[in-house]
């Protein structure tokens, strides 16, 4: 840590991973409690204030997240990654949930700062999501030994094109709850929509777009400026967090919310992914790889109204406001029973590496 009067820098690396961007930290130079961690994150990010403005925070949900990157002790793991996700409007630094997309900048990150060496030609780490404990296998374009960021790749919601990162999800059911269905149901009825509540990847609670009188197609003023339809959406979200065995969720991020229909151009399905009080500009790649799982689970709501494929493994393309995403998906079993193996190609870049400045009073508050 470098250290004026009365603030303290802490070394970090800016980066956009995916369609979200924020800080990206070696676990060794946060504070190791986690009361403290969260005052230096929330200062660092400049919460709680909906502009974020006196900190790196971007004022939206996929420009207020946080990665932490460590190399990892853990058999057959090469790093650790916890995502914070870091709330704008309350002081809240929320641990639960994951991120797909900050996470394709988590093998770069680790070779540029040498927590991880690269190899010449591509590199590979197994990542262990401390969110959700689960694997991931990341696999980096490295010619030379040096990350390549540059490249034909793109992504819908990214300006451009950029080098291909390939992102392998395992252990993915249960997340949380540890079941695909925390409720025992494929399908649950809360005051009066029917409603999917699955964990694979990310809690979830999906809906038909036509239930709430919605075509699916909406944008940000559409969904967010709803104010009467978002109000029932979290009220059910509520009582679906309940059902799942989160308690109380009415500060939490999980579950998240998809707002499904028919696809349009294309793909298998639409998706409005909510995070939760607001619509993703893109879609979280976790929230992509657990509606892709519901497309396979028979009788679920994305099932329900996806383009059907009995192919395994599948791609599965989710149409949202951006674009759309792609998610290679292998199943075995079925069910509740069902396991998952689910791949997508992602992008990142180094936006700014130096310190953040803190005020030194976080650390002892």
């Amino acid at each position: 840590m470098k250290t004026m009067r009365d603030q303290i820098g802490i070394p970090c690396i800016f980066m956009r991973g995916g369609t979200s961007r924020g800080p990206f930290f070696n676990a060794a130079d946060l504070p190791g409690n986690v009361a403290a961690r969260d005052r230096v994150l929330l200062a660092a990010m400049g919460s709680p204030d909906l502009r974020q403005i006196n900190g790196l925070g971007g004022g939206d949900v996929t420009t207020s997240k946080v990665a932490i990157v460590s190399k990892s002790i853990r058999p057959g793991i090469d790093l650790d990654y916890l995502l914070a996700q870091v709330d704008f409007a309350k002081p809240i630094v929320d641990t639960s949930p994951s991120c797909g997309n900050m996470l394709s900048g988590v093998l770069p990150f680790a070779i540029e700062t040498g927590i991880y060496p690269a190899a010449d030609g591509e590199t590979r780490a197994m990542i262990y999501n401390v969110n959700t404990q689960s694997r991931i296998e990341a696999i980096v374009q490295t010619p030379g030994g040096f990350v390549a960021y540059e490249g034909e790749a793109r992504i819908d919601g990214v300006p451009g094109t950029a080098a291909p990162i390939v992102l392998n999800f395992m252990d993915v059911v249960g997340s949380i709850s540890g079941k695909m269905l925390p409720t025992g149901n494929v399908c649950d009825t809360i005051q009066g929509v029917e409603v999917t509540c699955i964990d694979v990847a990310m809690p979830m609670m999906l809906m038909r777009a036509s239930d709430l009188g919605l075509d699916g197609t909406e944008l940000k003023a559409g969904i967010d400026g709803n104010k009467a339809m978002m109000a029932r959406v979290e009220a059910i979200r509520r009582e679906a967090g309940r059902l799942m065995g989160f308690g109380d969720v009415a500060d939490k991020v999980i579950p998240k919310v998809g707002i499904l229909s028919a696809p349009r151009n294309g793909g298998t399905i639409t998706s409005r992914y909510l995070t939760p009080l607001a619509l993703h500009a893109a879609h979280a790649v976790t929230g992509g790889v657990c509606v892709a799982s519901a497309c396979a689970l028979a009788g679920s709501i994305a099932h329900q109204v996806a383009t059907p494929s009995t192919e395994n493994p599948r791609t599965i393309w989710i149409e949202h406001p951006s674009g759309q995403i792609d998610i290679r998906l292998t199943t075995k079993g079925h069910g509740a029973a069902m396991d998952v193996v689910a791949g997508t190609l992602r992008t990142a870049r180094p936006i700014m590496r130096g310190d953040v400045l803190v005020p030194r009073r976080v650390l002892s508050a």
